[in-house]
C-alpha cells in the first residue's frame, strides 16, 4: 500500500498531530457538520448544540483511532476491524461520510509529499472501514 518513504511521511504527519487529538478532532467534527449537515444524525449523543467538552472528547476518540491505524500500517484490517464493525453493523454510518481534514493546522509543515502520502493512507483507512458494507 505505502512505500517506505510514504510510511515515513505518514509517521511524520502523525507526529505533528499527536498531542492535539482532542482539539484537531473537535474541529474536524465541526467542519464535518458544516460541510455534511446530515452527518449530525450519526452523533445523537452530541445533541443539536454539542458543548465543547463533548466535541473534544469525541474528536479525541476519532483521532486516536487514526493513531492506531498509523501504528498498524502493515495490518490495517486487523487494527480497524472493531471500528469497521461498529460503523457498518451498529451505527450504520454512510461510508461516504469519512472525510478527514487536518492540513489547516499543519500549514507549512505539511508538504505536498506528506499530503500525498497522508491521502493515500487515509484512502486505505476508508477502504478498511467500508469493507463491511459490501
Amino acid at each position: 500500500m505505502l512505500s517506505a518513504q510514504e510510511r515515513a511521511q505518514v509517521a511524520q504527519v502523525w507526529d505533528l498531530i499527536a498531542g492535539h487529538e482532542a482539539a484537531f478532532g473537535a474541529e474536524l467534527l465541526l467542519r464535518l457538520f458544516t460541510v455534511y449537515p446530515s452527518t449530525k444524525t450519526y452523533f445523537p449523543h452530541l445533541g443539536s448544540c454539542a458543548d465543547k467538552a463533548q466535541l473534544l472528547s469525541h474528536g479525541r476518540r476519532m483521532l486516536e483511532a487514526v493513531g492506531v491505524a498509523v501504528q498498524h500500517l502493515d495490518n490495517l484490517r486487523a487494527a480497524l476491524r472493531p471500528l469497521a464493525d461498529l460503523h457498518a453493523q451498529v451505527l450504520r454510518v454512510d461510508p461516504s461520510n469519512f472525510p478527514v481534514v487536518l492540513a489547516s493546522h499543519l500549514q507549512d509543515e505539511f508538504t505536498v509529499e506528506m499530503q500525498a502520502a497522508w491521502d493515500k493512507f487515509l484512502t486505505g483507512v476508508a477502504v478498511v472501514l467500508t469493507e463491511k458494507y459490501r
